[in-house]
């Protein structure tokens, strides 16, 4: 059955929507090239998107002409503001940006162990304020969260988890609250570095993937087939419990000991770092032991005969650690690649994931490409804020679909 005469207009909006996303700001004739559409209906949807508010003339393209076929349309940035916030253990990372993922302010607050949770969500959702206030918005359209922890699909809130703080789950309804126009979602902080490494990142072109999640905890994401697998209680990448042979225990429903989390860990590649002589991690955390191994990294790349020493053996040793979580991913999902994230996966760079490839090579008959993160750091508040532009534009673009 052909499409009736309003549902192909908002096909054809939305397709001219995601174009200026994508590419930014176009002429119409650029539209009609890039859409297949004929020059009418190219200046029929023009017509109604600035009409309803959603692009505008940003420039002309080219010095020498001018008239209508040379004005550059573009979305219409701060229609919408949103926020993106990376949830550590030790604090809160924040950003606001306008629709089109232009940043425009940030912001950082340290929050100890210590802290009680009243004062921590405070902090908290101070910040986002501040960087709202700062970035100019009036309010917020859509602020998206990245937190360590499982998801519940069913609610969308994060579930208890032992050894997380309690602030974490709180922080989520204080937005909302505080924030009652804005809509908050939350998401797994590894979730969305996998989604950020898709649209951005290592993984740009790849549709089946698996991010390994290395930092104070470790963690995975599973995209299969261009999209993110979260398994039916969310719990798809929890792969700090997988048990492994030769541990001191097995993993219970509420501790991790015994499972991957305990070869690979902050706290255990801190240990392993010890064992070969290498410096002490101060504190045993991430970014602590993210440290030790970019030293290890700099030292057995930059030095003559270094690829016998210490550190060598120390990066061979946990490279062998992260291929046994990694060959169990393969021998049960052969994604064909899987990228090194986290705070260790980004301080062992190239040089880890070669080793771990190379030893996946041994263990698993199914190839697999190890790859490391090129978003390092960021990638967490970049897929929140990804994910929040995303929501953001499907409601606010709505209107061209009816």
């Amino acid at each position: 059955m052909p499409a009736s005469p309003s549902t192909a207009r908002a096909i054809n909006d939305r397709l001219a929507l995601r174009l200026l996303q994508r590419e930014g700001p176009l002429t119409a004739g650029q539209l009609k090239q890039l859409t297949g559409l004929s020059r009418p209906t190219v200046a029929d949807l023009v017509e109604r998107l600035t009409a309803s508010g959603l692009i505008t003339v940003v420039g002309e393209s080219g010095e020498q002409r001018r008239g209508p076929n040379a004005r550059l349309y573009g979305i219409v940035a701060d229609r919408a503001h949103l926020a993106a916030l990376d949830v550590r253990t030790e604090g809160v990372f924040v950003l606001v940006s306008d629709l089109v993922g232009r940043v425009l302010a940030e912001a950082a607050v340290p929050i100890g162990g210590d802290t009680g949770t009243g004062p921590a969500v405070e902090q908290a959702v101070a910040a986002v304020e501040r960087a709202a206030k700062e970035a100019g918005a009036d309010r917020l359209h859509t602020v998206g969260i990245g937190a360590p922890g499982l998801v519940d699909p069913a609610t969308g809130d994060l579930r208890d988890s032992g050894g997380l703080p309690a602030w974490h789950r709180r922080l989520a309804a204080a937005l909302q609250e505080r924030l009652p126009e804005a809509r908050v979602t939350v998401e797994n902080e590894t979730n969305l570095a996998a989604l950020a490494e898709q649209r951005e990142g290592a993984a740009h072109d790849r549709d089946t993937f698996v991010l390994l999640w290395l930092g104070h905890g470790v963690g995975a994401a599973v995209v299969l087939d261009g999209t993110l697998r979260r398994g039916a209680s969310g719990g798809t990448g929890e792969i700090g419990f997988l048990p492994v042979p030769g541990t001191t225990a097995l993993p219970s429903a509420t501790d991790c000991d015994g499972g991957f989390h305990s070869l690979t860990g902050a706290a255990a590649v801190g240990a392993l770092a010890r064992e070969f002589g290498l410096p002490r991690a101060e504190p045993m955390d991430g970014p602590g032991v993210a440290a030790v191994v970019r030293e290890a990294v700099a030292e057995v790349t930059g030095l003559p005969g270094a690829g016998s020493g210490p550190a060598d053996r120390f990066l061979d040793a946990l490279a062998h650690r992260v291929a046994i979580g990694a060959a169990s991913v393969a021998s049960i999902l052969d994604p064909g690649c899987v990228v090194l994230g986290g705070e260790v996966g980004q301080a062992g760079g190239a040089v880890l994931a070669a080793r771990v490839e190379e030893r996946l090579r041994r263990m698993s008959p199914l190839v697999t490409e190890v790859r490391a993160s090129s978003l390092g750091g960021a990638a967490v508040l970049r897929g929140a804020l990804l994910t929040a532009r995303d929501r953001a534009q499907d409601e606010l673009f709505a209107p061209a679909e009816r």
